[in-house]
């Protein structure tokens, strides 16, 4: 957090009150560090008293009040600013210490004038019309979600994280709606067709994690410890809820109590709740007592694949961790905000682990973590762990897959550092040293490095500071006779750059016939050699990496490839996908027509789930990335039969429909077309696959973008449909599929308008068909307005949405029209804010590499 001078703090807030000559000022839009940063040295003991009367319409306005307390220090004559992000028309009077002043307002500020103010205690009672932009308004529901600055968005505030408060609602609702919020309910009074809810006082939190839910919700309840856990859902589908709710409680209460244990601290809170949101545009929100969740996530058929349980087991468990990591300690700004998301994410890894099942930890650990991490990481545009911030209106740029994928596996190397004991010691020291209080990184590096004698200072330099990844390669000399290994030298470069070492530990596997001896590099330096590789035998062929716990690019010994689908150790082939496909993409060892044609021949040999998923991904992104439409056009029709091969001779159902899965999404013959086609209208699918009304809507969809009548598939398909939720998402969806261009001309002209991006999800999703690649001659005219609307769409929408924007509409182009569209927009538009230029680096970086790639 940057600091200025006390005399230049107060020059730059002195503001008059409205009743007298304004002067030139200062204030500015957004929660600037100084700013936050004098609020919090002079306001404490903050309690916010809410009223909001919402309507059964979404058109209709909601009426609030709001009496915030707080002691003042005072700041000689300087005014205090008050975060609102609104019409400012929408203030409808304000009292300051009991006494009613004219409205002043300034920059998305609310100005209270030092002379109304006063030391010690204060109050200011304003009443008001909210904000609707983080409300996220449906017909029928609504639910706040005001992370990272968005509480000033809909109540005024001061709208940072190190000003916790305790929050006290009074929500007044139709009477046949539900409620939830982050405390408890005291009293409930219904009166002409509405009721009134207060609840209690919450705990200690920052506006951020401030929330509530209301409207036509289904409500399940579980006793449990002398309370209850409260669950508020939509879902209509009845086997998905009797097959869902006890493994939702059961899950929650599991991570509760290993949160518990492993920190050594009880459940912070007063209170247990959870609601399932359709459509939810993050995967979960951490609001203590009252966690939101994509309820596609929760709600799961008997059928469920591996990987859909793993997704809910994780879901659970990340955003209950964060009840500690993040709820109970929060970062003091939001620069920190990957210290609560890799703590999440590397508690729900440990969570989640099943005993004695180390390797399938492992798995899901790599599976999960380094194809994202890497997806960033390899870009021109990517960002370190720890970010400057320097504005919470840019907070939401910070949020990507470097902080939710790279930092746990920079955390599990911290833990190795470490040693398991002293890791898990200063992290509790570090909880209890700031419950319900905040922290920054450098606060919990103090407490770490009194617990290790490894320098955490160096290590922290260039995993949390620094961007990128090492390339790594290796030297391999033998005797004469080429028997033995007399030398063993393994080198790393910063993938970008020079001057970077990434120190860490790795293994490098020697395979033998029948045998595996490893070696574990320990601390990896710019070049060393590894003496305790010499004298070994030569092996059939090397694996860098094959546990998976490195980070970085590693070297692929091409002998391996023959053996490839024999590794025996599941964790290690899913390695070796994962460094073939990103050496690929450096232009080593394969070309990706070679990458293709050897995943192809997979298929059938891959059993473990989660490797057939990693490995059905990359042939995907292969096939439509990376082959040019006329490799494409040869290849289709042996790579549909090769699927369909490997679908029948798979065991697992799941396996089945996996590859069911990868061959709806590339066919492109007649007959594959006919064939599922077929499926598709007689609902009838192949032995040992079993379908349900999202996997058929699928369907249609990918039928709909190959078939002229299209249409008519979609207007079907919408009349199986009977949760009201997923029909509005489907008609949200269809225009963006329609086979008339004016149609979709229409559809994109209409997400220039906010309110018609208000379903994030669901738009991304439409996006996404409107420049697939068979539609791709047609979209790419959307593509530069795309660009112009980011600014606008990081200010309006929620801290995924200007990620999903671009990888929706660039995620699979590789035209050199397209690029030549990205490039003269970068540099027509050099004032672009930093990091949503990094975004569109990140979220273009495949149409980049596909210029040399693609022949």
């Amino acid at each position: 957090m940057k600091w200025m001078p006390v005399l230049f703090i107060l020059f730059a807030l002195c503001v008059v009150s409205c009743n007298e000559h304004p002067k030139k000022t200062a204030v500015s839009n957004g929660v600037s560090d100084t700013l936050a940063g004098f609020r919090n040295s002079r306001v404490t003991g903050l309690q916010y008293e809410l009223s909001f009367d919402i309507p059964a319409k979404k058109q209709e306005d909601i009426a609030a009040k709001m009496r915030l307390s707080f002691h003042y220090a005072g700041a000689a004559g300087a005014p205090l600013l008050l975060d609102f992000k609104e019409d400012p028309q929408k203030l409808k009077k304000i009292v300051i210490n009991e006494k009613e002043v004219p409205v002043s307002y300034k920059n998305e500020h609310i100005v209270l004038d030092a002379r109304l103010l006063q030391k010690g205690a204060n109050t200011i009672a304003i009443d008001f019309t909210a904000g609707n932009s983080a409300l996220n308004r449906r017909d029928d529901f609504l639910y706040t979600l005001f992370v990272p600055d968005r509480a000033r968005t809909v109540f005024p505030c001061f709208d940072q994280p190190d000003l916790k408060a305790v929050f006290r609602l009074t929500l007044v609702i139709p009477r046949d709606w539900a409620a939830i919020a982050n405390s408890k309910l005291q009293d409930s009074v219904a009166r002409n067709g509405r009721k009134t809810l207060y609840f209690a006082p919450s705990d200690k939190i920052s506006t951020y994690l401030f929330s509530f839910a209301a409207g036509r919700f289904n409500t399940a309840r579980e006793k449990w410890r002398n309370s209850e856990i409260e669950f508020l859902y939509r879902e209509t589908d009845s086997e998905k809820v009797n097959n869902s709710l006890h493994a939702i409680f059961d899950q929650y209460k599991k991570m509760v109590l290993f949160n518990e244990q492993w920190t050594g601290i009880a459940y912070p809170f007063q209170k247990h709740g959870m609601v399932a949101i359709p459509d939810f545009q993050f995967g979960g929100m951490e609001h203590p007592g009252a966690i939101l969740l994509q309820a596609s996530t929760l709600f799961l058929t008997r059928d469920a694949t591996e990987g859909q349980l793993n997704s809910r087991a994780h879901l659970l468990a990340h955003e209950v961790a964060h009840m500690w990591f993040g709820d109970l300690v929060t970062m003091d700004w939001f620069s920190d905000v990957w210290m609560k998301e890799v703590f999440a994410n590397f508690m729900a890894d440990k969570a989640t682990a099943v005993p004695d099942h180390e390797q399938g930890f492992s798995l899901k650990f790599l599976t999960d973590h380094l194809p994202p991490a890497y997806a960033i990481d390899r870009t021109t545009g990517a960002n370190p762990i720890r970010q400057t911030l320097t504005n919470l209106e840019k907070a939401g740029t910070l949020y990507g897959g470097i902080i939710y994928h790279k930092s746990p596996v920079m955390m599990r190397q911290l833990e190795t550092l470490m040693g398991t004991s002293g890791f898990q010691k200063g992290v509790q020291e570090y909880l209890n040293t700031y419950a319900f209080k905040n922290a920054s990184w450098p606060d919990l590096i103090r407490i770490l490095d009194r617990h290790t004698p490894a320098d955490l200072r160096s290590w922290n330099a260039v995993w949390v500071n620094e961007p990128g990844r090492p390339v790594f390669d290796y030297k391999t000399e033998l005797d004469p006779a080429g028997g033995q290994i007399t030398g063993f030298s393994v080198f790393q470069q910063p993938e970008f750059g020079s001057g970077k070492v990434w120190p860490q530990r790795f293994d490098i596997s020697f395979y033998y016939k029948g045998l595996v001896r490893t070696i574990t590099v320990s601390d990896s330096l710019a070049a060393q050699q590894v003496p305790r590789a010499l004298e070994r035998k030569r092996p059939l062929f090397i694996q860098f990496n094959a546990s998976g716990i490195g980070y970085g690019v590693w070297p692929v010994d091409t002998a391996m490839l023959p053996h490839l689908f024999r590794i025996d150790n599941y964790v290690s082939r899913a390695s070796a996908y994962i460094s073939l496909y990103e050496n690929m993409l450096n232009g080593r060892y394969n070309t990706p027509l070679q990458l293709l044609r050897l995943f192809e021949s997979g298929l059938s040999k891959e059993t473990t789930e989660l490797n057939l998923r990693l490995l059905t991904g990359y042939l995907r992104s292969v096939y439509w990335n990376f082959l040019s439409p006329q490799q494409r056009h040869q290849r289709t029709e042996h790579l549909e039969k090769s699927i369909w091969s490997a679908l029948k001779k798979q065991k697992s159902p799941n396996n089945k429909k996996i590859l069911f899965g990868c061959y709806q999404s590339v066919f492109g013959t007649e007959p594959a077309a006919a064939r599922l086609y077929g499926i598709w209208y007689s609902q009838d699918p192949p032995v040992n696959i079993v379908l349900k009304e999202e996997d058929y809507t699928d369907l249609a969809f990918a039928l709909a973008l190959r078939n002229t009548t299209g249409d008519k598939i979609l207007d079907r398909q919408l009349q199986r449909i009977k949760d009201p939720d997923r029909i509005k998402r489907f008609r949200l969806i269809m225009p963006a599929l329609s086979h008339d261009p004016a149609v979709r001309d229409q559809f994109f002209a209409g997400l220039q308008r906010q309110e018609n991006r208000a379903n994030e999800s669901a738009v991304g999703t439409a996006l996404s068909y409107l420049h697939h690649p068979l539609r791709q001659p047609s979209a790419e005219k959307y593509l530069e307005k795309t660009l112009e609307l980011l600014p606008e769409i990081q200010s309006t929408g929620d801290i995924f949405f200007p990620g999903n924007w671009l990888q929706s509409s660039f995620g699979s182009y590789q035209s050199a029209s397209a690029y030549h569209t990205v490039t003269t927009f970068l540099q027509r538009h050099q004032e672009l804010n930093g990091h949503l230029k990094a975004k569109i680096l990140q979220c273009t970086d495949n149409l980049r590499r596909a210029q040399a790639i693609v022949r």
